[in-house]
């Protein structure tokens, strides 16, 4: 069907991509200008595969969204991305040393029971998730917000490339895409999107991290939330999910308890 995507009627651009006729002719002129073997030899050359909501390695949680992205970006083993057990992890950039035991205290015995680690591979908390998951043997898939070629922050490289040795890297924009402010917000979804729960630890009133929890609650998923102290401003965000109705957690069983038919 991709072949022929040229010809498709506004009404199928909406339908099948789910977007507006202004970004399909958008999408169009981008596609006219672009010379495909060239760069499908950079690909290539880059080791950058991608997979479109019409195959069948397309993540399955995503695809059920409202909003999957039509084309995924990848390095790395895209089969990780259709596991059963993939749980998110996001909070704050800055966490207290308290925020820091929480997360190993929650996610290691997750991970020792072949838990997916997902995470937006921001400096803080989803930085220290995915370096649990390596150090403890576990798995890992890191959605960025630009293209492949720009991760951010610089000083996460090093582990981007330790993820994509043999875990999951994951964009929906084109690999030269430079990360961008509204970016972000987008990348959340799929963070959300791809796992079946998301665990919030430590964030802010108004934070990226509580953008994906209420993502997630959107998409019918589950969402957890680490209380912390009435004092810490980084906590106010996590103890007014619990007043919402975030499952509180204390330990792993707690959301063990919630995917019982995992056991």
């Amino acid at each position: 069907m991709l072949t022929n995507f040229l010809q498709f009627k506004e009404i199928e651009w909406t339908q099948y991509l789910n977007i507006q006729s202004q970004q399909a002719n958008l999408i169009r002129q981008e596609y006219n200008s672009l010379c495909f073997e060239q760069l499908n030899d950079q690909y290539n050359r880059d080791n950058i595969s991608f997979t479109t909501t019409f195959q069948n390695n397309y993540p399955i949680l995503l695809k059920q969204i409202a909003d999957p992205p039509p084309i995924l970006f990848y390095k790395g083993n895209i089969s990780l991305a259709s596991y059963s057990k993939l749980i998110s992890v996001v909070g704050t950039r800055f966490p207290s040393q308290y925020g820091r035991l929480a997360l190993h205290h929650i996610l290691k015995p997750l991970i020792k029971v072949n838990w997916v680690i997902v995470s937006g591979m921001a400096k803080g908390i989803d930085t220290i998730a995915h370096e649990a998951a390596l150090s403890n043997n576990g798995k890992t898939i890191a959605v960025i917000a630009g293209g492949l070629n720009h991760v951010y922050p610089k000083e996460n490289i090093s582990l981007s490339e330790k993820i994509i040795s043999s875990h999951l890297l994951l964009s929906e924009h084109p690999p030269d895409t430079k990360p961008q402010k509204w970016h972000f917000p987008m990348r959340n979804r799929i963070i959300s999107g791809v796992s079946i729960g998301t665990i919030v630890i430590q964030a802010k009133r108004r934070s990226g991290s509580l953008i994906t929890a209420h993502q997630a609650l959107e998409q019918n998923r589950e969402v957890f939330a680490v209380p912390g102290s009435i004092f810490e401003e980084c906590s106010s965000g996590t103890n007014e999910l619990i007043l919402s109705g975030a499952k509180l957690v204390r330990k792993a069983e707690d959301i063990k308890d919630e995917f019982q038919f995992f056991d």
